[in-house]
C-alpha cells in the first residue's frame, strides 16, 4: 500500500471520480455535487493505493495558518476520510496523515493543532491511540482553554451548524455510514472511550459530528504515535509532496 499526498488543485478528473465512487461506497447521502463542493473546501487529499495504483482509501483535509487569542498556530481542519475494509490490515491512514501534517507544519510558527469533526467511533478512537492529550474525553473534563479554542475554531469554520452547548455540528444533509459500517457493535462498548463517544454524540447514526480537538506535537505522541511516525518517515511517503494546497490564512 502506497500513501501519496496532492492539492485538492492539483486532481485529475479521474482521481476525483474514483475518490467519490469509494466514498459512495460507505456513506449514504451525498451527491457527486455536494462531494465536490466539499473537496473544493479543503486543500490538501492524502491518497492511499494499492500496488497496482487502484485507490484503496483517501483523506482530505485543509491545513492554514492562524492568530487566535495573539498565538500563532497552524490549525488542520480533516474532511472525507475513508479506507475499503479489505484494506484495514495495511494500517497506512495513520502513518501517513501523522506524516502529512508534520510535512505541512514543516518550519512553520507556533503550534499546530487538530479541529476534528467525527460521526464514527474508529475515527474518534485515533485520538486515544495517538494522541496523549485530546478534547474531549471520558476521564477528565475539557480545559477551560482547549473548550474556548473549540468553540472559536468550530464557530468560525461551521456557523451556524455547530451548536456549542453540546459540541456537536449538525449538517443540514449529513453524510450517513452504510450499513456494514454503521452503527457501534455492542462489543466495542466494552471500551471506554468508544463508550463515551457513543454519550456524547447521541445522534452519529444520524451523522452528527462531534467537535474534539489534539495538539499534533511530538510532545503529544503517544508510543504508538511515535512508532507512527517513525513508519511514515522511513517510507518517505510524504517527502515527494507538491502542488498548489497554499496555507492561507
Amino acid at each position: 500500500m502506497k500513501a501519496r499526498l496532492t492539492a485538492v488543485a492539483d486532481l485529475t478528473a479521474g482521481e476525483r471520480r474514483r475518490m467519490y465512487a469509494l466514498f459512495d461506497r460507505w456513506f449514504a447521502g451525498v451527491t457527486p455535487e455536494r462531494f465536490a463542493a466539499d473537496l473544493e473546501a479543503k486543500n490538501w487529499a492524502l491518497l492511499l493505493e494499492d500496488e497496482a495504483g487502484a485507490l484503496a482509501g483517501f483523506s482530505t483535509l485543509h491545513y492554514r495558518l492562524a492568530v487566535d487569542a495573539g498565538e500563532e498556530l497552524g490549525v488542520v481542519c480533516s474532511g472525507d476520510t475513508i479506507v475499503d475494509p479489505a484494506a484495514w490490515s495495511a494500517s497506512v491512514l495513520a502513518p501517513a496523515w501523522i506524516a502529512t501534517v508534520r510535512h505541512l507544519h514543516r518550519d512553520r510558527p507556533g503550534r499546530v493543532v487538530w479541529l476534528l469533526i467525527t460521526s464514527g467511533f474508529r475515527t474518534y478512537r485515533f485520538l486515544p491511540v495517538f494522541w496523549r492529550e485530546f478534547s474531549p474525553r471520558h476521564d477528565r473534563p475539557t480545559p477551560a482553554a482547549d473548550h474556548a479554542l473549540m468553540e472559536r475554531l468550530a464557530g468560525e469554520r461551521f456557523g451556524a451548524c455547530y451548536d456549542p452547548a453540546s459540541g456537536i455540528v449538525r449538517f443540514a444533509e449529513p453524510q450517513v455510514l452504510r450499513d456494514g459500517l454503521a452503527g457501534i457493535p455492542e462489543r466495542r462498548l466494552a471500551d471506554p472511550h468508544v463508550a463515551f463517544f457513543a454519550r456524547a454524540n447521541p445522534g452519529h447514526a444520524r451523522g452528527d459530528e462531534l467537535v474534539c480537538l489534539a495538539e499534533l506535537s511530538d510532545a503529544n505522541l503517544t508510543a504508538a504515535g511515535r512508532r507512527a511516525v517513525s513508519r511514515g518517515e522511513r517510507s518517505g511517503w510524504i517527502g515527494c509532496a507538491a502542488g498548489r494546497g497554499g496555507a492561507a490564512g
